[in-house]
């Protein structure tokens, strides 16, 4: 269930929002707000009242894994079409918090090391440790999307990278990281709104990547390359949520009722003081 402090919920964003064994990505209306009604005033109202909840939460994981070494860590894995709301994500609900509890890898292009490689290497390496909040900016799963959509690697390969990522997420999942996987769906027009944006405002010609064009090209493809992944690696350990994009205020509070969701059931413990309370005040009082 969803944090109080988002109160404007009608449903459970958790349940809404995961990938079942029927799920279709063709079903979702990127422009829909499943679970909330009340519109993007309200939306932007309980981000903010959401922040301090979960601020409160990532402090209270990351101090009660200094006295615990195998305390809890969670990672969200942040996976959409270019321009999707990515880097809003990170800015409007993981910039709510201390960043020294975050640990934050946004995964470009391998390099020519990391092609030397299995595709795991370099994300086995960016694992957050306890106490962590770890927010991958794109992930092992472009592998399996890029690779298949672009036939970089075979299909067979593809097929085996599935399996990887399985096995790799539950052994994540048995030393106590949390997985929350995300994918940011929007629509291809607004996908071309955002774009043309981009290239209408010289502040924001920076985002721009002639690239994108070109992916866009290649949607349909794309999203069969989604479905196939959610179909492969949706499991009870790491499960795929999507979630509509179309409306950043919806997708931002979404995600920070997913994160709010998953610290609520580790409930971590403000850890117990390794020395004398009383005493320490009295010594303090004396200086």
């Amino acid at each position: 269930m969803t944090s109080k402090s988002q109160d404007q919920w009608i449903g459970d964003p958790a349940a809404l929002l995961r990938v079942g064994q029927s799920f279709r990505l063709v079903d979702v209306d990127p422009a829909s707000t499943p679970g909330y009604e009340a519109g993007k005033k309200a939306g932007q109202a309980d981000l903010a009242r959401g922040a301090a909840r979960f601020d409160e939460l990532q402090e209270r994981l990351y101090a009660q894994s200094r006295s615990q070494p195998d305390a809890p860590a969670v990672l969200l894995v942040l996976q959409a079409m270019d321009s999707a709301g990515k880097g809003g994500i990170v800015r409007h609900v993981i910039g709510a918090t201390d960043p020294q509890g975050v640990h934050l890898k946004a995964f470009k292009k391998p390099s020519p090391e990391e092609l030397a490689h299995d595709f795991l290497w370099r994300i086995e390496k960016e694992v957050p440790d306890a106490g962590y909040i770890g927010v991958f900016d794109r992930s092992h799963y472009e592998d399996v999307l890029i690779g298949r959509v672009r036939q970089l690697a075979p299909a067979e390969e593809i097929e085996r990278r599935y399996a990887a990522i399985v096995d790799f997420e539950q052994r994540a999942a048995s030393r106590g990281i949390h997985i929350v996987k995300v994918m940011l769906h929007i629509s291809g027009d607004e996908q071309k709104a955002r774009l043309g944006e981009r290239l209408e405002r010289p502040d924001k010609h920076w985002k721009y990547n002639p690239g994108d064009v070109d992916e866009r090209e290649l949607w349909p493809a794309y999203m069969e390359a989604y479905q196939a992944a959610f179909d492969r690696t949706s499991t009870d350990e790491a499960p795929w949520y999507v979630v509509p994009a179309n409306h950043k205020w919806y997708a931002r509070l979404a995600v920070q009722a997913l994160l709010i969701d998953v610290l609520e059931r580790i409930d971590p413990q403000w850890p117990a003081a390794d020395f004398d309370v009383e005493a320490e005040k009295a010594r303090l009082a004396a200086t």
